[in-house]
């Protein structure tokens, strides 16, 4: 699984650190971190944080 984040449309809502945070987390300045090619298990909880980022950020794609 691939995961690309558009950090130009990132807002840092966080919607997406809560609903997978085994794949995004903030740093200390609140910036953005994430895993681009999380373990396929996660696919479920990187679909939900897609779906959950109000500026549609995130996208989920099959590993290339």
């Amino acid at each position: 699984m691939q995961i690309t984040v558009d950090l130009d449309l990132c807002e840092s809502h966080g919607s997406c650190v809560f609903a997978a945070p085994g794949i995004f987390s903030f740093d200390d300045d609140d910036y953005l971190l994430y895993e681009p090619a999380p373990d396929d298990g996660l696919r479920g909880a990187a679909d939900r944080a897609a779906a959950s980022c109000p500026v549609r950020a995130i996208t989920v794609a099959a590993a290339p």
